[in-house]
């Protein structure tokens, strides 16, 4: 999705072992102290993703409460994407 904010809400161990390109890493017990460095993107749609899903829905909802209008889960989450054998950014 062109545009789009990729946030990563996994710990950045998780990260670090590799995430979608260009994704942002904010872990979801740091996302209600740290969204105002995502601040600038509320305007733009907004994918976020964990590993399975579970942290994913719960940012989703705390985002679309927090006034972000287009937040959406990534299909099948990190494991998915990663099985597709799309490319990963480590």
């Amino acid at each position: 999705m062109q545009g789009a904010l990729f946030l990563d809400v996994r710990t950045p161990e998780e990260y670090a072992t590799g995430h979608v390109p260009g994704a942002v890493n904010v872990p979801y017990d740091e996302l209600a102290s740290r969204i105002g460095e995502i601040e600038a993107r509320r305007g733009d749609p907004v994918v976020v993703y964990c590993e399975k899903g579970p942290r994913a829905s719960k940012a989703t909802a705390a985002l679309a409460g927090a006034g972000f209008s287009s937040v959406r889960s990534l299909a099948g989450h990190m494991s998915a994407y990663r099985a597709s054998g799309l490319p990963v950014q480590r």
